[in-house]
C-alpha cells in the first residue's frame, strides 16, 4: 500500500523537533528517577530498613527495587491501552505524572524511626508508581516518536529514546558525584539523599507542562477519526496480532539481555571478576556508556538508509560470535584501557539492537493497538531477561561456573538472531506508512 505524501514527509520540522524534546526529555527524567533509587540506596536504606546489618538493609531496598521492576509489565498493559484509546500525548503526560508522584513520595517520606512500618510501605508505594510509569513510558514514547517522524527519519528520531534512557542513568550518577563533592557523608546520610528525588519530581513537573503542549500524532487522529477503529486490549493484541507480539518478545530477549549485561552488570563484573577498583570500574562504565549514548542517533540514521534488518542481523551475528570471547578476555584484563575498549566493543555491537528496537516494534502494529503492541511484549521480555540479567550472572558466579553466563547471553542473542533473519525489514513494510 502506497503512503500518501503526508505520511511520507510527516509533520513539519518544528513539530518534529518539539516531539523529540517532549518525548525524549520526558524519557530522560523517567529513567533518571528510576536509576536515582539504585544510585542512592546506600544512603537511604538505613532510614527505611533499620536493621543493624548493612547487607540486610540493602537487601530490603533491593527487594523494593525489584517490586518496581515487576510492575513494568502491568504498567505497559494499562498505559499502552490508555495511549491507544486516549492518545499518545495523554499517555506521555500520565506516565510522567506517575513518576513525579513516586519521586515526590520518596523525597518527603518519613523514616522508620518516626512512623515504623509505614515508612517502607510508603517506599513500596512510590516504587509501584514508578514501575507503572516506566512500563508505560516505553510504549508511549516509542510510538509517539516513530509516528511523528517522516518516513525517511523514523530510525533517527526513535533512537533518541535510548539516548535519553542512557542519559538518565548518567545524570543520576552525575548527581550522586556532585552531592558527594559538596556534602559531607553525614549530611548525605541524614537528609541529602532526599535531594535527587526532589530534583526528579520538579523535573517531571516541567516535562508534564512540555508534554501537555505537544501535538497529537496524525496516525492516532486517523485511527480515531471515524470512531470505527477496534479497541486496544491484551485479548485483541494476542488474538489478532499474535505473530507480531511474539516477534517483539523474541527480538527483545537477546537485545535487552545483552544491554543489561554490558551496561548495568558490567560495573560489578569489572570489580568482582576483573579485579578493578570501584573507582576505575565506575570510570570505565561511565565513559563507555557516554560514547554508547552518542552512537544511537548515528545507527538510527544509518537504518533509515540501509534498513532496520541489516543492523539487527549484524548485532545478532556479532553478538553470537563475540560475546563469549569478550567476557572471557575481560576476566583476565588488568589494564583499564584494554578493558574500556573491550566493553566499548560489546556496546558497539549492542547498538545494532538498541538504536532501532523502538521503531522496529512500532512499525509492526497498526495505529489502534500500536502503543500496547510495543509496550507489553517488550515489558514481558525485558522483565524476564533484562531485569534478571544481574541475578543470573551472580548465580552462575556463585555456583563456580561464571562462564555459563557468557553462554547464556550468547544463546539468547542467537535465538533473537533467528527472529531477525525470519522477520521482514520494517523500514520497507511499515504499518506506520499505512496509517
Amino acid at each position: 500500500m502506497t503512503a500518501s505524501p503526508a505520511a511520507e514527509t510527516g509533520p513539519a520540522t518544528r513539530d518534529r523537533v518539539k516531539a523529540i524534546v517532549g518525548g525524549s526529555t520526558g524519557n530522560l527524567v523517567e529513567w533518571y528517577d528510576w536509576y536515582a533509587y539504585a544510585a542512592f540506596t546506600l544512603y537511604f536504606a538505613p532510614h527505611f530498613f533499620p536493621s543493624g546489618d548493612r547487607t540486610a538493609q540493602l537487601l530490603g531496598a533491593a527487594a523494593v527495587f525489584a517490586v518496581g521492576f515487576l510492575m513494568r509489565p502491568l504498567g505497559a498493559w494499562i498505559m499502552g491501552i490508555y495511549a491507544d484509546r486516549k492518545g499518545r500525548k495523554s499517555g506521555l503526560a500520565l506516565s510522567v505524572t506517575l513518576m513525579c508522584a513516586g519521586s515526590a513520595l520518596i523525597a518527603v517520606a518519613p523514616t522508620y524511626e518516626r512512623v515504623g512500618l509505614v515508612a517502607p510501605a510508603i517506599l513500596v508505594l512510590a516504587r509501584l508508581l514508578q514501575g507503572l510509569s516506566v512500563g508505560g513510558e516505553y510504549g508511549a514514547s516509542a510510538t509517539y516518536l516513530s509516528e511523528m517522524a517522516g518516513r525517511n527519519r523514523r530510525g533517527f528520531f526513535s533512537s533518541f529514546q535510548y539516548v535519553t534512557l542512557i542519559g538518565g542513568q548518567l545524570v543520576a550518577i552525575g548527581v550522586l558525584l556532585l552531592l558527594q563533592s559538596i556534602l559531607s557523608e553525614a549530611a548525605l546520610e541524614a537528609w541529602g539523599w532526599r535531594i535527587p528525588f526532589a530534583i526528579g519530581a520538579v523535573l517531571a513537573i516541567v516535562v508534564f507542562w512540555i508534554r501537555r503542549g505537544l501535538a497529537e500524532t496524525q496516525s492516532f487522529a486517523n485511527a480515531r477519526k471515524d470512531g470505527a477503529a477496534p479497541s486496544s486490549g491484551m485479548f485483541a493484541l494476542f488474538r489478532h496480532h499474535p505473530r507480531e507480539a511474539i516477534t517483539v518478545m523474541l527480538l527483545t530477549a537477546g537485545g535487552t539481555l545483552a544491554f543489561y549485561a554490558y551496561s548495568i552488570y558490567m560495573q560489578k563484573f569489572l570489580v568482582n571478576t576483573s579485579g578493578f577498583s570501584r573507582e576505575v570500574a565506575s570510570r570505565i562504565n561511565g565513559g563507555t556508556l557516554f560514547l554508547f549514548m552518542l552512537l544511537q542517533p548515528v545507527a538510527g540514521a544509518l537504518s533509515d538508509r540501509i534498513g532496520r534488518k541489516p543492523l539487527l542481523v549484524g548485532f545478532g551475528v556479532l553478538g553470537t560470535l563475540l560475546t563469549y570471547p569478550l567476557f572471557a578476555t575481560l576476566e583476565t584484563t588488568r589494564d583499564p584501557v584494554t578493558a574500556f575498549l573491550l566493553v566499548m566493543g560489546g556496546l558497539v555491537i549492542v547498538t545494532g539492537y538498541t538504536s532501532i528496537n523502538a521503531v522496529v516494534k512500532a512499525e509492526l502494529f497498526p495505529a489502534h493497538i500500536r502503543a500496547l503492541g510495543v509496550a507489553l511484549p517488550y515489558a514481558l521480555a525485558n522483565t524476564l531477561f533484562g531485569g534478571s540479567a544481574e541475578y543470573v550472572a551472580l548465580r552462575f558466579k556463585d555456583a563456580g561456573w561464571e562462564r555459563g553466563f557468557y553462554w547464556y547471553v550468547t544463546a539468547m542473542i542467537a535465538i533473537s538472531l533467528i527472529t531477525y533473519l525470519r522477520m521482514r525489514d520494517t523500514r520497507h513494510a511499515s504499518a506506520i506508512a499505512e496509517d
